[in-house]
């Protein structure tokens, strides 16, 4: 086995005999050396198992008393074992798909895709109190899942994705502390700001720009040439799919349909409306639709083919009562980062210029 995935089996079968009691607070571990004769890899790696499991809290080193297990080892149920075993569990998904010869951006993009997907099953719950978890309802964007990935333990994200006016709602009916929104106002030109006003009216909250992205429609190789605009939609062995009403994508195409001087029910399956742009890329790909309306994310992530409509912006929007917490900051953070501009560059079809921009309403 390569010895750049070898130090996380190794990992894992340490942590393994801690969860089960084989190994004891206060046990020392093998040095290095007999550790790496064991394995027979090279003293490194053992090196890098060991410091993996140092910073996990479950293992402490120091100079003369060598690497033990740490002597007040949390409870089975409590958090830090029960992250261990999640990790645990994730390794090991790791090692069978790498050994399977998977690239470890392959498994990313495919834990992303699947999490994004149960998501769009979540129902509305209670607001969660916990001190260090918020509740985000709102738009559904492939970058959102990515940017819940990229809080630092013990900070977390509970994403519901309901649409842009269930994100504000939710705001509105305390079942959130952020929402997400790109709602486009026919009458000012403007995204969000007049939708957070006419919904949130005297609250004072922060639109925090996740990016602008490219919406179009989203069509197989067999399409091309033959749908250039949603004039094009009316073609009548034409099958389209759509987003749910609510949705920030169905508000904007409903006042394109209405300046075209195109009626609803002319468009073949404009009825059929599913919660995600993932879920309208695969209805594209899967044959069960033959053009839907969507992120030009979502057509790279299906392999379909994009025809570029309008650029969007979609905004947090984050009550301020909770913009000093810690996961709105380090939320801020993020899409200010490189890393983040990284991330939106992969996925595709994001413009990053107004990434991070915080504008106060009152």
């Amino acid at each position: 086995m390569d010895e750049q995935f070898l130090y996380q089996k190794i990992a894992e079968d340490i942590r393994r005999k801690i969860l089960d009691g084989r190994l004891k607070p206060g046990d020392r571990l093998p040095v290095v050396r007999v550790a790496a004769q064991a394995w027979n890899c090279t003293i490194g790696t053992v090196q890098r198992a060991y410091a993996e499991l140092v910073r996990q809290g479950l293992l402490s080193s120091r100079p003369g008393q060598g690497t033990r297990v740490v002597p007040n080892l949390p409870r089975a149920n409590d958090d830090l074992l029960r992250r261990a075993a999640l990790l645990h569990r994730a390794e090991a998904f790791l090692l069978e798909t790498l050994t399977a010869g998977y690239t470890p951006l392959e498994v990313q993009q495919a834990l992303h895709l699947a999490l994004d997907r149960w998501q769009q099953f979540s129902n509305a719950v209670p607001l969660r109190a916990a001190e260090q978890v918020l509740r985000f309802v709102g738009s559904h964007d492939p970058a959102v899942t990515e940017m819940a990935f990229a809080l630092p333990l013990p900070l977390g994200l509970e994403v519901e994705f309901a649409g842009s006016l269930g994100g504000l709602m939710a705001l509105a009916n305390g079942q959130a502390h952020l929402a997400g929104a790109h709602l486009w106002d026919v009458e000012t030109d403007e995204y969000n700001v007049p939708f957070v006003r006419r919904l949130l009216p005297g609250r004072r909250v922060a639109l925090m720009t996740l990016a602008q992205r490219r919406l179009g429609l989203m069509l197989r190789a067999d399409w091309l040439g033959r749908v250039r605009g949603l004039e094009d939609l009316v073609q009548p062995d034409l099958r389209f799919v759509n987003r749910q009403p609510g949705s920030g994508t169905r508000v904007w195409l409903d006042a394109q349909l209405k300046r075209l001087g195109i009626a609803a029910a002319e468009v073949a399956g404009y009825q059929q409306g599913v919660e995600t742009h993932l879920a309208v890329a695969r209805a594209v790909a899967e044959g069960r639709a033959d053009v839907g309306l969507g992120l030009e994310a979502a057509a790279l992530a299906q392999g379909l083919h994009f025809v570029f409509l309008t650029l969007e912006r979609y905004d947090l929007v984050v009550l301020a009562e909770v913009y000093d917490h810690a996961v709105v900051q380090a939320l801020g953070e993020w899409l200010n980062s490189a890393a983040a501009r990284n991330t939106l560059t992969r996925l595709g079809g994001y413009e990053c210029a107004l990434m991070g921009r915080v504008i106060w309403l009152d």
